[in-house]
């Protein structure tokens, strides 16, 4: 009967040996479809052909295989025969005129005595109806291979003999009438003694809808699904030591900017982190699922100093300028909390900060040997991040490149850091020679490890998750491969690792961890294994030790690294803040926020992100550009020295929030008048202060130089941008130099002519003759007068011409002094005020 199910040909004569109705209707419509097609072909063929055509009646063959069509997205309802709409419909023909989803297989690893429980849908996808459905439960070959799963689980349509017989009926159900795009759920139940498990295996497991169609009048195969079923009778003698790493990682969210309040408020570039911390969200379900998983945890730092962050009070930036205030405090809270509680006790492996992406710095970074020797500082920093948030101890012993991809240069840049571990995986590291898989742990050369993950285990939760057929596929084929490995030598113990993708979504962590605890519970040939016992365990002596060079690297990764410009801006970014913090007296408000801005610079997470890996390099190297250009030179126009020597300020402003300190303004001139600008000055400018600076100044020669002011640092390092501004002395102008020479040469003039008058006058008289000659004359009388004097017109006796003549000199001498000492400009009270009272005639004058 079973085979009668299997069989796509048209019914055969009935049990008298006649032709049953039927199978003359059916025969009836044949010829004449085929009638009619060869009316339509027979213009074109030639006569004997057709002729020779025309009696040939025989049914379609079966279509050839090809892509299935996408496993609809419909719930799972057991029991019930409601209808829904499928996705598509009229694609399908022959064994796949329907798809069957197999949505969930219950136990995963079933036992002697269990029911197995498979639940799914079917959906019609061809154009006809499907009529008198059933579905049943098929039972393949052992698969005794990994290749031979790999094989079966990409086969489309049904294949006799491969895909095995059909069980009991009694366990089928109906699945009545299907008519096109139409989708219906089942549900069947089959004792695993029903099954008929000969030995310990993995078996291709079948659910196949058989039915009619009105073309097709007869029961046949229109549609199978297929699933993996692990058996093993008992355990196995030397169990397998499954190690299952369990990232937490993100992308980063966190900019370099802080509020200028004393707890430095850090401003995040959007706040799309709480949906991952939320309930249901990605980073949510992963500490959920994990807490009761056999697992290690691999620990990205930055994401814990990120959500430590959120706790408190943070910003988050606005489109066109500003921020507003981030609102997950909460959800941060929650998760932090929950994730203390299940790395407690457990194994934690710590990244460093920011998950640098390894294989970026090898084949692109050796322009920045800077950032190479930066890891070590990242190691050490996201040690202490996970020791600090989460109070436990992590281990830095381990490097993880991208999908496991290595080659001897990421190697030696993977162990600068001091990790002596680096994970691989077997699509790396291959193993040609073997026909069984290895233990992991290789060793290298140099005291260093490769731990080659499996990579058809680390890759089975990979894809859309969120159909439940490719869920559950997923895991009945993890665990299948996991008892392959097992089966291949069972009588020597292997120890096996397994790491998954990076950033697992919520519906492929779902789907980790069913499989992960499917082992855990059935214990039959594997055992959980902590990643350090892993590194430590005795290699296979046949496992392949040499690491690929840089050429064999995978084209498709290496498309998406960072490019060689990436690393040329961290340098530069690199070097702007060794520059910068020297000068500051609180560098710890600016080191480690810009320190942590610089290792996510390098993070994986940027893989296939170009443009906004591009954009927060630019965002990070633009603020600290901005905060170093809050220390500058005010700008300063054109000065004139009216001196040979003079002072020149300089003014430094900070407007910082910080005091700066160990800077050094330094003045440099010109040649071209010989001025002397002195030595550099300290500078010492509190924050939001600006501090004028003077310098004293010589000059040997007058004109215009141009004099450049620069700010550097101890050691001697130029600090910002350099100042310049012209200086024009002019310390001995052409009016005072008339002015002086005037003076001095009045001056001059009158000495001379005082010195002629006096010599012309003669010896002074005696003042005792003039005396007694005085007494002796009477008053009232009159002397004749002697020859040579005469008599002014006004009848008054004229004085002597000499003593005219010096009166008029000393006259005019100080007459003309008072001129050029008011020519000259000097002030009033620089002169003593005439005598009021003048001496009367002939009163000798001591001048």
């Amino acid at each position: 009967m079973a085979e009668a199910a299997e069989s796509q040909a048209p019914p055969g004569p009935g049990r008298n040996g006649r032709i049953s109705a039927p199978t003359r209707r059916w025969a009836r419509r044949t010829a004449s479809a085929l009638a009619l097609s060869l009316a339509a072909l027979a213009p074109g063929l030639p006569a004997p052909a057709a002729q020779a055509a025309a009696p040939q009646a025989a049914p379609a063959a079966p279509a050839a295989p090809q892509a299935a069509p996408k496993a609809p997205q419909a719930p799972v309802t057991s029991g019930t025969q409601a209808a829904t709409k499928a996705p598509a419909a009229g694609s399908g023909t022959g064994s796949r005129s329907a798809e069957v989803s197999v949505n969930s297989v219950t136990p995963t690893v079933p036992e002697n005595g269990d029911t197995l429980t498979l639940t799914g849908t079917v959906t019609n996808n061809s154009k006809a109806t499907i009529g008198r459905g059933r579905i049943g439960v098929r039972v393949g070959p052992s698969l005794d291979s990994r290749s031979a799963i790999d094989q079966a689980g990409k086969r489309q349509g049904y294949l006799s003999g491969a895909d095995g017989t059909e069980v009991d009926r009694k366990y089928a159900v109906k699945a009545g009438t299907l008519p096109p795009g139409i989708s219906r759920p089942f549900t069947l139940k089959v004792p695993v003694s029903a099954l008929r498990l000969s030995a310990d295996g993995v078996y291709q497991l079948g659910v196949s809808l058989s039915g009619q169609t009105r073309a097709r009048p007869y029961e046949q195969i229109l549609g199978i699904g297929r699933t993996f079923l692990p058996w093993q009778e008992g355990a196995s003698g030397k169990k397998t030591e499954l190690t299952y790493l369990w990232p937490l990682i993100s992308s980063t969210h966190m900019t370099a900017r802080t509020e200028s309040d004393e707890q430095q408020t850090p401003v995040f570039h959007d706040d799309t982190l709480v949906k991952e911390l939320a309930p249901g969200g990605r980073l949510q379900q992963m500490v959920a699922l994990g807490e009761d998983l056999p697992i290690t945890w691999v620990i990205d730092p930055d994401l814990l100093a990120t959500v430590d962050m959120m706790t408190k009070r943070y910003r988050v930036e606005k489109e066109g300028g500003g921020t507003v205030a981030g609102r997950g405090q909460e959800h941060a809270k929650k998760w932090l909390d929950d994730l203390q509680r299940a790395v407690r006790g457990e194994e934690v492996v710590a990244l460093p900060f920011a998950d640098p992406d390894l294989a970026s710095l090898a084949h692109r970074g050796r322009s920045a040997p800077a950032t190479l020797k930066n890891l070590s500082t990242s190691t050490e920093r996201g040690k202490q991040a996970v020791d600090t948030v989460l109070h436990t101890k992590p281990s830095t012993d381990f490097a993880w490149p991208v999908n496991g991809a290595v080659d001897s240069s990421i190697v030696d840049v993977a162990t600068s850091a001091g990790a002596h571990n680096v994970i691989s995986r077997s699509d790396s590291i291959r193993d040609s020679s073997l026909s069984y898989t290895p233990t992991s742990a290789r060793p290298i050369g140099s005291g260093h490890t490769a731990l080659v993950a499996d990579a058809r285990l680390s890759t089975a939760f990979q894809g859309d998750m969120t159909n439940a057929r490719a869920s559950s596929l997923a895991v009945q084929e993890f665990i299948a491969q996991s008892l392959s490995i097992s089966r291949q030598v069972p009588t020597r113990q292997r120890s096996i690792l397994v790491a998954p993708q990076r950033t697992p979504t919520a519906s492929q962590a779902q789907a980790m961890a069913e499989g992960i605890r499917a082992l855990d519970e059935s214990g039959q040939w594997t055992e959980s294994s902590r990643l350090e016992a892993a590194a430590e365990a005795k290699p296979d002596p046949g496992a392949d030790r040499r690491v690929p060079g840089p050429s064999s690297y995978p084209a498709s990764l290496r498309r998406d690294e960072l490019p060689v410009s990436a690393f040329e801006q961290v340098r530069q970014t690199q070097t702007t803040l060794g520059d910068f913090k020297v000068i500051l007296s609180r560098s710890d408000r600016v080191v480690p926020p810009f320190g942590s801005a610089i290792d996510r610079e390098i993070s994986t997470s940027w893989r296939g992100k170009p443009r906004p890996a591009a954009a927060f390099r630019d965002a990070v190297q633009e603020y600290l550009l901005d905060l170093k250009g809050r220390v500058r030179l005010i700008k300063k126009s054109d000065i004139t020295l009216s001196g040979r020597e003079a002072t020149i300020p300089v003014t430094v402003q900070n407007n910082l929030g910080q005091r700066v300190d160990g800077l050094y303004l330094e003045l440099e001139s010109g040649r071209r008048i010989g001025l002397d600008v002195g030595e550099a000055k300290p500078i010492k400018v509190d924050g939001g202060h600006s501090q004028s600076v003077k310098f004293d100044t010589t000059a040997k020669a007058n004109g215009r130089t141009v004099v450049k002011a620069q700010l550097y640092t101890k050691d001697h390092k130029p600090y910002g941008k350099p100042m310049t501004f012209q200086v024009n002395v002019t310390s001995i102008t052409a009016t005072v130099l008339l002015v002086i020479a005037g003076g001095v040469l009045l001056m001059v003039l009158a000495g001379i002519r005082m010195y002629t008058q006096r010599k012309r006058k003669g010896p002074a008289p005696d003042p005792d003759a003039l005396l007694e000659q005085s007494e002796a004359e009477e008053p009232g009388e009159s002397e004749p007068r002697e020859s040579g004097e005469t008599e002014s017109e006004s009848g008054e006796p004229a004085e002597s011409d000499e003593a005219g003549e010096a009166d008029e000199a000393g006259e005019s001498g100080e007459a003309d002094e008072a001129d050029e000492a008011g020519a000259a400009g000097e002030p009033e009270g620089d002169t003593e005020p005439q005598n009021d009272n003048p001496p009367g005639t002939g009163e000798k004058v001591d001048r």
